[in-house]
């Protein structure tokens, strides 16, 4: 190893700590750019995660954590290397450098691109904040769980109940071979409430959007998913499921509340369009899709009303984004187009790899993973149809909200899901409250009976904060948005089969 006389400037002391600050940084990280490789960069991560709970009446320990480091990825004759460090020294960012580089050198030979895809850009990117969170006193942030986690507790049949805040502000820096410098600031608030209930052998819970109702901003995301009226409802509706009867076992209409598609959507389009995974790159873990390379331009993934489309542009959505960790900028793109496929998800090094189109969705979890295949903002595109109409058109049928259990093939392809709350659709009108209702199908075909989408008034704009992929795993937080969905001739069952 040769230090840091293999840089641009070999005249700062080793010992040297390079300053986490977002104003000094990048012309430091700047300086350690290598000039003997065709292509480098190095990306800071520096993040706080806040987490609160209070159950059962009884504060948990509050935890926060920092965490800052870099990745270096170096491309060089056609080989790609990675190296990560938490020493935010020039001598341990230029360790970092080397091994990154001989990475690259072993590689070159067994790559399958000749010239590294990715180029210098600039940019950056803010999530909006309406209220900061340094306006509240963490006591304040106390209270309000305590608070919110008291009104769950109405009835002694409710025997567990907790609630939650977890808070991430991550800032990124990517500097690059060619004067490129991007910089983005986020800030996600995850909140959650959750009631469980109990009579002899029948438990059964209800939680605020089973995780899903969460965001980038401030004090306002609670606002903005009703979380202080929320826990009074989700108690409610425990306490109703102990008293409800079984879901029904039939082929029937299934009407998909918003926070029970984010987990379709996520599962049978997000998954089964990575380019990766449909490259193979996942198959020895998180497994393969049944999409094809040949499929993309003229297969039929659903019916004439589904359009799907990857959105980092979202104000406030959970993925939200200017540029992916490649430093490719993001754009809003049509995956599924009237129901026929257009596009994959995959970044750069994908695109390159099979020829597809792709989008900017190289994603790494933190400082300490390459950017893969990742989803970010995926949302069904509203239709024309309120609520009401939807229910209206349904003879015979099921509405369900809020997932709760999943299973889904290798290849995501044949399914199992099962949701907190179900309703029956009777003649065009919601009645009997149904509990453990569940549904299966197969992503080839079930999209294909979608026969009703709901207009923009029913689009809630939530997230997936725990999506798993990747060797060594990364666990990322997803966008999704969608509105009420309704599908024909489903095979619905209850707990009773």
């Amino acid at each position: 190893m040769s230090g840091p006389t293999r840089c641009k400037t070999g005249k700062v002391p080793s010992t040297t700590t390079i300053r986490n600050d977002h104003d000094d940084l990048a012309p430091a990280l700047t300086e350690r750019l290598p000039t003997d490789v065709e292509f480098c960069s190095i990306r800071h991560v520096s993040g706080t995660t806040e987490a609160i709970e209070v159950r059962q009446g009884v504060l948990e320990p509050v935890t926060t954590s920092l965490d800052s480091g870099v990745m270096v990825t170096v491309w060089d004759d056609g080989g790609l290397g990675y190296a990560a460090t938490s020493d935010i020294t020039v001598a341990g960012i230029d360790a970092a450098i080397d091994e990154a580089r001989r990475w690259a050198r072993a590689t070159a030979t067994v790559s399958v691109l000749d010239t590294p895809p990715v180029v210098a850009t600039s940019g950056s990117y803010e999530t909006e904040v309406g209220t900061s969170w340094t306006t509240t006193t963490l006591g304040e942030r106390i209270d309000l769980l305590a608070t919110h986690e008291a009104e769950l507790r109405i009835d002694d049949r409710i025997v567990d109940s907790a609630a939650w805040l977890e808070r991430v502000d991550s800032d990124t820096i990517i500097v690059s071979t060619g004067d490129g410098v991007i910089r983005q600031h986020v800030r996600k608030v995850h909140p959650g409430l959750v009631a469980v209930a109990n009579t002899g052998s029948n438990t059964q819970s209800r939680s605020f959007g089973g995780g899903a109702f969460c965001g980038q901003g401030g004090v306002e995301v609670l606002h903005r998913y009703g979380f202080g009226e929320a826990a009074p409802r989700i108690a409610a509706q425990a306490l109703e499921l102990l008293d409800a009867p079984n879901a029904p076992t039939g082929d029937m209409a299934l009407l998909l509340a918003p926070d029970q598609m984010i987990l379709q959507i996520h599962e049978s389009i997000g998954h089964p369009l990575e380019l990766d995974r449909i490259l193979g790159d996942e198959r020895n873990y998180a497994g393969t899709s049944f999409v094809t390379p040949d499929m993309f331009g003229s297969y039929r993934y659903g019916s004439e009303l589904l359009n799907v489309t990857f959105d980092p542009t979202v104000t406030g959505q959970l993925a939200s984004y200017a540029f992916d960790d490649d430093g490719t900028p993001a754009t809003r793109d049509h995956l599924i187009r009237d129901g026929v496929l257009e596009r994959g998800l995959g970044g750069a090094i994908s695109q390159a790899r099979s020829g597809l189109d792709g989008v900017a969705n190289s994603r790494a979890c933190n400082w300490n993973r390459p950017p893969i295949d990742r989803m970010a903002n995926l949302n069904v595109e509203p239709g024309e149809s309120t609520f009401d109409e939807l229910v209206a058109g349904v003879e015979r049928g099921i509405y369900m909200e809020t997932n709760n259990s999943w299973s889904i093939d290798d290849s995501r392809n044949k399914f199992q899901f099962g949701c907190e709350y179900g309703r029956l659709i009777e003649d065009g009108e919601l009645t009997t409250a149904v509990r453990n209702p569940g549904y299966r199908g197969i992503s080839a075909t079930f999209w294909r009976n979608l026969v009703g989408v709901g207009n923009s008034d029913s689009v809630i704009v939530m997230g997936t904060p725990n999506c798993g992929k990747g060797e060594p795993n990364q666990v990322i937080q997803v966008g999704h948005a969608s509105p009420a969905c309704l599908f024909d001739n489903v095979a619905v069952f209850g707990g009773d089969e």
